[in-house]
């Protein structure tokens, strides 16, 4: 299902703009000097684009902004979309200016002249991140997408350097695609299926049935989805691309495909939105094929845990006791507080199988991650201050809001049981900061570990930078990043 923009790469040519159909766009620098391509532009639009440039509308736009003249004299196009960017401008407004770009197109044909422009390639990125559309369940269909064509002075030096960034894209698309689907058609079966297809990207993938989870000792996440139809699963994804021997980084993904709280049953009010209760399964899915997309020098293991809440007659109950696959036993208080009893068990299985050189778990997991940081920042807890630096820098990098949570004894005392090891639960207060507290006990302490609560990023209800309302994508460039800082190798 995943559709990215596909985007040609092409040397100015004078007669494509005149002829261009679609939009027309054209970059500006702050000063409102023109390039030789603009001055094109302004001579073929008979001074249209100049008296643009010099009207306090222009002088008002912000950097990466754009404004649209429609049906311009002397050229064929729609539409002259003049974008102000600096001739050296950030990534950020690179990508901010592709974004808007990538907005505006539609199902036009697009023609993109970037002049000498270092940030082409981001403005790339911009238009296939921003570019995206899911209508996979409207029977009228929205009109096909038209190509984009972008014209720079060194187009195979841009194409070399988008192709990376499209990977990303490509995985981030995958992601949003994962947590839109709706809960009866993305039920734990398919999305194996979908993981499993991956095999053809070079990735090895694993499924392991119920039967397997069981000898394994995975009783925390088989309770979770024990009073399902659905049955749980736990897809195991190699991208071995680094040097043969070298210990995997390991992400991990919690994969409640729908979440009615089991049967501690949550409001009727927004339970829809909890088909995105999967969106750590989402970005480590995302991020894997991003990295075998791109071929990516390094050895990362993706693991997921795939299961669906529900109440039934089978269903986990409020004070039952489980034994995780450590062996440590659980009291389950809540069965709403679900997500860190598929995690500790594949956080267990990540140790115990690969010795990973670090661990990093994403989950939908906290309500309270929400009331504390909003919408534009992930929460990030770890064991290791190194690790948690170097990751908070590559999602600066990459412009993903993320924001480092505390964790303490006095918090982990809050999961103290009566007649178990724990609670999975720790009350109210601190609830975002208690989860991870739980998670931790699961995390050996040589191994260096980040836990990343996206329950406010995966999903939103407005437009973002570079996406549109509903998923995000959130996490597979900052992760993709993280492994070319401190994995890649060669």
């Amino acid at each position: 299902m995943t559709n990215v923009t596909s985007i040609r790469f092409g040397e100015t040519d004078i007669e494509a703009i005149a002829g261009q159909e679609g939009r027309v766009a054209i970059l500006v620098d702050t000063e409102g000097k023109l390039d030789p391509a603009g001055r094109r532009v302004n001579r073929l639009t008979r001074g249209t684009l100049a008296r643009m440039v010099d009207s306090s509308r222009f002088e008002k736009l912000g950097q990466g902004e754009v404004i649209s003249l429609g049906f311009p004299a002397g050229l064929s196009a729609e539409a002259l979309d003049i974008v102000k960017l600096d001739r050296r401008p950030s990534q950020a407004d690179a990508r901010k200016a592709g974004a808007a770009l990538g907005r505006l197109r539609g199902e036009y044909d697009m023609l993109v002249l970037t002049g000498s422009t270092r940030r082409a390639a981001d403005m790339a990125f911009g238009i296939a991140m921003r570019d995206y559309r899911f209508n996979a369940h409207k029977t009228k269909a929205d009109p096909a997408k038209g190509e984009v064509t972008l014209m720079a002075s060194k187009p195979e030096d841009v194409a070399a350097a988008a192709a990376p960034l499209m990977a990303i894209a490509d995985g981030a698309h995958m992601t949003r695609d994962l947590v839109n689907e709706p809960a009866n058609i993305l039920t734990t079966t398919e999305f194996a299926d979908r993981l499993a297809e991956m095999s053809s990207l070079g990735l090895k993938v694993d499924v392991l049935e119920e039967d397997a989870l069981e000898e394994l000792g995975m009783r925390t996440l088989l309770s979770v989805g024990q009073g399902s139809d659905s049955p749980s699963k736990v897809v195991v994804m190699e991208w071995m691309g680094g040097k043969k021997g070298d210990a995997p980084l390991a992400l991990l993904g919690k994969g409640v495909v729908f979440d009615t709280g089991g049967i501690s049953l949550k409001p009727a009010a927004g339970m829809e939105d909890m088909t995105m209760d999967m969106g750590g399964a989402g970005t480590v899915a995302g991020t894997m094929r991003a990295l075998a997309l791109r071929k990516a020098k390094a050895n990362v293991v993706g693991i997921v845990g795939l299961v669906e809440n529900m109440p039934s007659g089978n269903a986990t109950r409020p004070g039952d006791v489980v034994r995780s696959m450590k062996g440590d036993t659980v009291e389950i208080i809540n069965t709403d507080a679900e997500g860190r009893l598929v995690l500790c068990d594949i956080l267990w299985y990540a140790q115990d199988k690969y010795e990973p050189a670090g661990m990093i778990d994403l989950a939908t997991l906290t309500g309270a991650i929400i009331i504390g940081l909003g919408h534009e920042n992930a929460g990030v807890f770890s064991n290791n201050d190194t690790f948690c630096d170097a990751f908070l820098k590559a999602a600066t990098t990459e412009g993903e809001g993320a924001w480092r949570m505390p964790l303490g004894k006095a918090y982990d005392d809050m999961l103290k049981s009566r007649i178990a090891d724990m609670k999975n639960i720790g009350g109210r207060p601190a609830g975002s900061i208690t989860a991870a507290q739980f998670l931790q006990r699961f995390v050996k302490d040589d191994v260096p570990w980040i836990h990343l609560d996206i329950a406010g990023v995966a999903s939103v209800k407005s437009d973002t930078r570079l996406a549109p309302k509903g998923a995000t994508g959130w996490g597979v460039a900052a992760l993709n990043r993280l492994v070319m800082d401190l994995y890649e190798t060669g």
